[in-house]
């Protein structure tokens, strides 16, 4: 049932050699890369003007200065990482670059913020996707988090399907997006040219404002540059792109920068001129699509294709995070399950992981955007910081053809993304906090992990692991609770053996019940040593670990090997197993860690 299900959702298995089927051309690649980018055209430039409608509407004209200071940082990043790209075109992006530039601690800081950016990635495209639908549907509001939910498991087991597949299918949303929000600039620019917008509407450019301060606008400016997360995502994913991979790959970052310029800057430009202030309950997007057609048909279109591309937007999440989990995976700091490929060739390990820590999140915070925008950013901005200082390392390390302007445009991108990592911390520590916290968290275990691998290659390396002891005989130890096919089926295997002992172990809770067993084995096994145990306390696994103990410890002295055989039947039906078996599972669960004492299972198999 459950394999029929696991194919119904899933797919058929793909052999390895399909591998090359599941790389992405650009046009699918911009799509599902550059979703999370894109998509924050949708909340970035909201963000600005919730910080600036702090001061009052007279500040709103302060957008647009700061949308250029986005759109500079926007130049620095796409044109840095298009470096990064070339340099390092296995992928792996900030984690890699900062690793081999910065040192093993900088490239997992970078790395571990990534990680957690990409669980958030998928929490907040979601759940602002889910703003969107509750937006022009009121009704829903008060089920954004069960609606969240639903979605993050839809966009999992649409990846789990593979690469190609739900490229396919996201690439619908996205560039139905793309052309529903130039289709809202280009009406909006004519409105406004065709004067239409009444200039009553706007603040006066250059207008001073009470209140407002370096500080605020620092703040606005972070929070604007929210729009910018997503953009490490095509670096870290070369390896998912058709060869030539590098080349792609740039092209593709070069089309998602340039998209995503336009689009934000014509969004922050309608707002400020339609007057647009923001509010709880309908997203700024809503309001300008709502002044521009009035609530019909396209403002619906624009609403619709705003929620898909912001709740797929967190495919972004679902294609980097299990790339940058198997790089991490391969120098031992996460678990090796990262590293292996599911039924559909992709990391399967990585998609369900982020799928569900993303639901755990959501849960968190009641799937309110708001609350995870600043966490989400912050995590972001450390890696572009790290990865831009790396570059630099290397510049003025290698000092190849055409270094200097290559280290003055990392230069500029660090410097920038430096200074929105700190206006961050400084202005929504209360929101950001949880970053001091989890990351050194974080890098504590990624070296744990990997001192827990180091160890276990030095003990099964042959050159430096303790000489195996010879062994010199066999002792076999079979649990026995009763005369039955299933014990006669153990003991039968442990005679094939030829061990030079076999010793029967039953448990008695009743001295009765002990006597009585003890004449009935005489009669059945006579050849065959029976040891009996006594519990006073009615419990099973002490007498019998004590007991195999004492026989390990005698054993041990004469260099021979002690092996438990467990009896243990399996019913005919799966689900049977509930209702059977506990105790053989506690047995082998309490033994398995006895130093010197192999364990091995006997199944018999019911037919019925």
């Amino acid at each position: 049932m459950f394999s029929y299900i696991k194919r119904l959702l899933i797919g058929r298995p793909l052999k390895s050699t399909e591998l090359g089927e599941q790389k992405l051309n650009k046009t699918k690649a911009l799509a599902i890369l550059s979703s999370d980018a894109l998509s924050s055209v949708a909340y970035g430039p909201e963000q600005i003007l919730i910080v600036l409608a702090t001061v009052g509407a007279a500040a709103f004209w302060f957008s647009l200065p700061i949308a250029v200071g986005v759109l500079i940082l926007l130049v620095a990043l796409i044109l840095s990482y298009r470096q990064i790209i070339h340099a390092y075109p296995h992928g792996g992006g900030a984690y890699v670059v900062s690793k081999q530039n910065l040192g093993m601690n900088p490239g997992l800081v970078a790395g571990g913020s990534l990680l957690v950016d990409y669980i958030l990635t998928v929490a907040v495209s979601v759940s602002a996707g889910t703003d969107a639908i509750t937006s022009a549907f009121p009704a829903l509001h008060e089920h954004n988090v069960a609606i969240a939910v639903l979605f993050v498991i839809f966009i999992t087991v649409l990846n789990l399907r593979g690469v190609t597949e739900s490229a396919s299918i996201l690439a619908y949303p996205v560039y139905l997006f793309v052309f529903a929000l130039f289709v809202l600039i280009g009406v909006g620019l004519y409105n406004i040219a065709a004067g239409n917008v009444s200039p009553a509407a706007q603040t006066s450019i250059g207008e001073p404002v009470a209140g407002i301060s370096l500080f605020i606008l620092l703040r606005a400016f972070a929070s604007g540059s929210s729009a910018l997360t997503g953009v490490e995502a095509i670096s870290n994913a070369i390896p998912n792109f058709k060869d030539p991979a590098p080349k792609n790959a740039a092209k593709t970052l070069a089309a998602m920068g340039t998209l995503l310029a336009l689009l934000f800057s014509g969004i922050v430009f309608l707002a400020y001129s339609y007057g647009i202030a923001p509010h709880a309950e309908v997203t700024v997007v809503s309001q300008i699509a709502e002044e521009v057609f009035g609530r019909n048909f396209m403002y619906y279109f624009i609403q619709g294709t705003t929620a898909l591309i912001l709740i797929l937007a967190a495919n972004t999440g679902y294609s980097a995070f299990p790339l940058l989990a198997v790089n991490l995976a391969k120098d031992k700091f996460i678990p090796r399950m990262f590293t292996v490929r599911g039924d559909r060739l992709g990391y399967s390990n990585g998609i369900m992981i982020l799928g569900i820590s993303s639901i755990i999140l959501i849960l968190v915070f009641k799937g309110q955007t708001e609350h995870l925008i600043p966490l989400y950013a912050v995590g972001v901005f450390i890696p572009f910081t790290l990865s831009q200082t790396g570059m630099m390392v290397k510049w003025i390390r290698e000092k190849p053809s055409g270094w200097f302007l290559k280290l003055i445009i990392n230069s500029v991108g660090a410097l920038i993304s430096f200074i929105v990592t700190i206006v961050f911390f400084l202005t929504k520590f209360a929101q950001v906090w949880p970053v001091l916290i989890f990351l050194p968290i974080i890098i504590f275990v990624f070296h744990k992990i990997r001192k827990h691998y180091e160890d276990v290659g030095d003990q099964l390396r042959l050159t430096t692991c303790e000489p195996a002891v010879p062994i010199e005989g066999n002792v076999i130890i079979v649990p026995v609770a009763g005369i039955t096919h299933v014990v006669e089926n153990s003991l039968n295997y442990a005679k094939s053996l030829n061990p030079d002992q076999i010793i029967a172990v039953y448990v008695a809770f009743e001295r009765d019940e002990e006597k009585k067993f003890e004449e009935k084995w005489k009669k059945w096994q006579p050849d065959v040593r029976l040891v009996t145990l006594h519990s006073y306390y009615r419990s099973i696994i002490n007498p019998l670990t004590k007991f195999v103990d004492i026989v390990e410890h005698k054993a041990k002295e004469s260099n021979y090997q002690v092996t438990v055989v467990i009896p243990q039947f399996i019913p005919k039906k799966g689900w049977h197993n509930i209702l059977h078996n506990q105790s053989s599972l506690l047995i082998r669960t309490f033994l398995l860690y006895r130093r010197n004492v192999v364990i091995t299972t006997v199944p018999y198999h019911f037919k019925k």
